[in-house]
């Protein structure tokens, strides 16, 4: 599995705003609660609001609670200088574009805003569109790809990063930019953006926790006001995030995987189908990071799986998902646009906290 912690775009300003204060509380909640099981964290752009030294030396001194890796994005706020200077050497930022293979995947990192002109003139350029094409050409293993805004919202070369994605084998495109918390599907490949934690119209502040379990996109937003433990079914898939159905949709009896999080151990996982019986679930580890495993039987259709957890001091968490149990070549997908754009969002899922309303500088802002 591919674990990531995914931050939104900070935005920090001054010393006295309380989008800093929510930074410090995400970076001790990371720190304490997610401290193993999780492969890096991702800033995803538009970490200073004006991309000055003062405020970079902000989001560092923020940070320091952090003992994960950093993968940093920079966005078109990060670019207001006309470079990015400062986010490198205020964040140690390494410049992009950036591949690595991380726990069986090819993660490569963009950098959307320097051949543009600023604001939302998202370009990549030809050298590093060049170098996108090689790697997707010469990847042999599932790719995830990491960037500001939506491969269509590139003003140079949108439809081709849009056409590369749908042609290989993408599990998902991690963003920032919209401001609010999305998922959207296009068929083959999962996007998603996470709720600015400076600039943001809809919900809490918080994180998300996303997941890729053997081409299964997992995605959970953590709200820095609800309590621990935390638990994110791996798999099987939600419907709403089919990509596979072939792969993804079971019969019978299904193998069930799900991941745990806190600071306290949990003790005691289980999983129901509908409202059957319940299933316990056995772990490799009782630390924090557990992963969880069952096998349960579910009749053919539309079902609710409920996966419960109780830590050793008997707090609770439950997610809960819509499996699709059958025969694949039945299952009929909803309607799709082309790839590579929000127009495939999936809309609000309050178990995930997404509102669902768009409220945002993405398409200016559209209201429910």
């Amino acid at each position: 599995m591919l674990c990531w912690l995914h931050f939104g775009d900070l935005h920090i300003t001054t010393a006295d705003e309380q989008n800093l204060r929510d930074l410090r509380t995400i970076a001790a909640q990371a720190s304490e609660h997610f401290a193993t099981g999780i492969d890096f964290v991702l800033l995803p752009g538009d970490n200073a609001n004006e991309g000055r030294p003062e405020q970079y030396r902000m989001i560092r001194e923020a940070l320091q609670p952090l003992r994960l890796p950093l993968r940093i994005l920079p966005g078109d706020h990060d670019f207001e200088p006309r470079n990015l200077v400062a986010m490198r050497v205020g964040l140690g930022a390494p410049a992009l574009p950036q591949a690595a293979t991380i726990a069986g995947h090819r993660c490569l990192f963009l950098d959307i805003v320097s051949a543009g002109s600023g604001g939302p003139d998202f370009r990549l350029g030809t050298d590093q569109l060049a170098w996108l094409e090689r790697e997707f050409a010469n990847a042999e293993i599932p790719i995830v790809l990491f960037m500001h805004a939506y491969p269509r919202e590139l003003r140079d070369c949108g439809e081709r990063v849009a056409d590369l994605v749908a042609a290989h084998d993408v599990a998902c495109v991690a963003m920032g930019h919209t401001h609010y918390n999305e998922l959207a599907n296009d068929g083959t490949t999962i996007y998603s953006t996470v709720r600015s934690t400076g600039q943001v119209e809809e919900g809490p502040p918080g994180f998300a926790v996303t997941i890729v379990d053997d081409g299964v996109v997992s995605w959970r937003f953590k709200a820095i006001e609800a309590p621990y433990p935390f638990c994110v079914i791996t798999s099987p898939a939600d419907e709403r995030m089919i990509t596979d159905p072939a792969r993804q949709i079971g019969r019978g009896r299904l193998t069930v995987r799900a991941r745990t999080w806190g600071a306290t151990p949990v003790r005691d996982a289980t999983i129901r189908v509908g409202d059957g019986p319940t299933v316990p679930m056995s772990s490799d580890s009782t630390a924090s990071g557990s992963i969880w495993f069952a096998e349960i039987d579910a009749p053919d259709g539309r079902n609710k799986l409920t996966c419960r957890v109780v830590d050793e001091n008997g707090s609770v968490d439950e997610d809960v998902i819509q499996i699709v149990v059958g025969d694949a070549a039945s299952w009929a997908a909803p309607p799709r646009a082309p790839a590579g754009s929000d127009a495939n969002a999936i809309g609000a899922w309050a178990g995930r906290g997404i509102h669902g309303g768009q409220l945002g500088p993405n398409k200016n802002g559209r209201q429910w």
